[in-house]
């Protein structure tokens, strides 16, 4: 009896030590995998404020609350599941996927500079100062959308860097990497969209030193929030640019992919040093977000361009 149970705990102990041996494996991969998508994470955080640019304050907290809840669910409830059965049973239609994502994010781009260019933005400056309820639902409803295709290529640049790994072990570690980017993420947006209420807090302390930060950050919030704004459809551009180039090659057509990285090469051999490799990452970004700026012009000059002037042309008759 004495015997078994000393077994018993020797068993429970051992399974104690693989499980934590697990552990640490599933938060090595996920730290290693977090850390190759830190690219589009970067890009997910300059592109989710500009949804919550010209809400009243009380309402900026809870519209980031629910679009971090709904990327979770897109995370957790899409992206996951279809990612690990791909992956398991059919792994070369992931690439197609990302391509419908790249050319989504490339459309999302494109179109905010057209209705730039073309008066459109200014209407929807005008509704956003309305403020309502429906708006607030469509811009909450926007901002998921486009945060299903950012955290479709989070997740599966993460699941590529544990595509050896066994089943669990990649389902864990997704799991982990939703959860980690998703606060990363919102947390720092939280932060960003506040600012503005901790500077007011700062400027009404005694402190002088406290007072001049405050104002400083109340003065300089519209120009940050303006900034992210535009860094946000440049991220998109990028992003959606470079999906398209990478997974066109990775769907057997190599030519755009050789392309970039012959442009990045030859940016990277013209200064030796670290700076060499700035300039071969920037060269890189600069034409995936080109890339991404032409596919999506094409795209919103077929969903909108032409169906308007098809319009124009049919009142004018």
């Amino acid at each position: 009896m004495a015997g078994g149970l000393v077994a018993l705990l020797d068993d429970i102990v051992t399974l104690t030590k693989v499980a934590a041996a697990s552990l640490d494996d599933v938060g090595a991969a996920a730290g290693k995998a977090s850390v190759k998508a830190a690219g589009v994470v970067v890009d997910d955080t300059a592109v989710t404020p500009r949804y919550v640019h010209g809400f009243t304050p009380d309402r900026e907290l809870p519209i980031v609350r629910k679009i971090a809840v709904g990327s979770i669910r897109n995370k957790l409830l899409i992206i996951l599941p279809v990612a690990m059965l791909l992956s398991q049973f059919l792994p070369q239609a992931l690439p197609y996927l990302l391509i419908a994502g790249g050319l989504f994010l490339s459309y999302e781009g494109a179109e905010k500079v057209y209705e730039a260019i073309g008066g459109g933005h200014h209407a929807e400056e005008e509704v956003a100062a309305e403020r309502g309820p429906e708006f607030e639902k469509s811009m909450i409803s926007g901002a998921i959308r486009t945060d299903l295709i950012l955290s479709a290529e989070i997740m599966v640049i993460s699941l590529s860097s544990v595509e050896d790994e066994p089943f669990w072990t990649r389902l864990a570690v997704l799991i982990v990497v939703a959860f980690l980017i998703t606060a990363l993420v919102y947390g720092v947006v939280g932060i960003i969209v506040k600012m503005d209420d901790i500077g007011l807090a700062l400027a009404q302390r005694e402190s002088t030193f406290s007072q001049t930060v405050g104002r400083g950050l109340v003065t300089a919030m519209p120009k940050i929030m303006s900034t992210l704004t535009v860094v946000g459809i440049a991220a998109m551009l990028w992003v959606g640019g470079h999906i398209l180039i990478v997974n066109v090659g990775e769907a057997g057509f190599h030519w755009p992919a050789d392309q970039l990285h012959h442009v990045e090469h030859w940016f990277g051999e013209l200064v030796h040093g670290g700076f060499g490799g700035v300039l071969s990452w920037t060269a890189g970004t600069v034409l995936s977000a080109l890339v991404g700026l032409v596919v999506g012009a094409i795209v919103v000059a077929i969903l909108h361009v032409v169906p308007k002037r098809k319009k124009k042309d049919a009142a004018a008759h």
